[in-house]
């Protein structure tokens, strides 16, 4: 990736950091452990990869793209108000009784929402589906989506993850958030999904592994995953929860609580001092 390309994105995913806490904060409670962990890869997806219009949400060949891991919709919230879908003064509405922002998203109320999301485990088999439809409409859209590693303890995950071999979906291409860490704790000590690789590489994926916050990796998976055939790919992210805010780095405590006015402003400092260092 051309340096100024990757200086853009790491600005721009630094600007749905703040978005995430922002949200977050105005609304006194949701998830910005799991929401930072993946503002990278939606980043890279958004801004590079996905073909994707917000003055025509509603494209029939536009990419789609599921937020399995429902609960992280700050991170998705955020990247369509940078991208243009919605006001980003909307954001600071986020779970309030009267706004189209609710804690999980819905395809009806949120231009730009492909799936309404949010019992885990059902946004992975809906993306199945909606490459399956790609396939048999003969259209060349890609469907791309993200899962939480503690969502690998549904069982209906692993119903997906046969589907999209045997079918064959080489337009689908999922990623896992292996930060390691869900609402309990460590997922190895609460229901041990490892080893997940070896697990996808057994239900016939392609399977590639990344650091999921360093961008040229996350973009170098995505070229090649459009180029496996015969096979859909999951891209096991590695990742650390609560990434770019330090009080709540690999912390599990953050999955689902939000900061006070003192940790708000503590995280958004963080951040600000991270823009300033990139120089863009």
């Amino acid at each position: 990736m051309e340096q100024e390309l990757l200086l853009k994105l790491k600005r721009k995913a630094a600007d749905v950091r703040k978005n995430i806490i922002d949200a977050v904060f105005s609304a006194g409670s949701g998830h910005p452990g799991g929401s930072l962990s993946c503002a990278d890869i939606l980043t890279v997806l958004y801004f590079k990869h996905m073909n994707v219009n917000p003055s025509a949400p509603k494209d029939p060949d536009r990419d789609r793209f599921v937020l399995s891991k429902g609960h992280a919709s700050p991170v998705l919230y955020s990247v369509l108000a940078e991208k243009g879908y919605i006001p980003k003064k909307d954001l600071l509405t986020f779970r309030q009784a009267d706004s189209y922002l609710e804690g999980h998203p819905s395809l009806k109320d949120v231009p730009g929402v492909d799936m309404t999301t949010g019992s885990l485990g059902q946004g992975i088999c809906a993306a199945c589906g909606m490459a399956q439809m790609g396939k048999l409409d003969k259209r060349g859209y890609r469907v791309y989506a993200i899962l939480g590693d503690g969502e690998l303890q549904e069982g209906q995950v692993w119903e997906a993850m046969m589907y999209a071999a045997h079918y064959k979906l080489d337009n689908l291409t999922a990623f896992l958030d292996h930060n390691g860490l869900q609402i309990d704790g460590d997922i190895t000590k609460v229901m041990s999904p490892e080893p997940v690789a070896a697990k996808f590489e057994a239900f016939g994926w392609n399977v590639i592994i990344i650091d999921g916050h360093d961008m040229n990796q996350i973009d170098n998976a995505v070229e090649k995953a459009k180029k496996t055939k015969g096979k859909p790919t999951m891209i096991v992210a590695e990742t650390v929860k609560g990434k770019g805010v330090s009080y709540m780095e690999n912390q599990y405590g953050w999955h689902g609580k939000a900061p006070n006015q003192e940790q708000r402003d503590k995280a958004i400092a963080e951040i600000d001092a991270y823009i300033e260092n990139l120089g863009v």
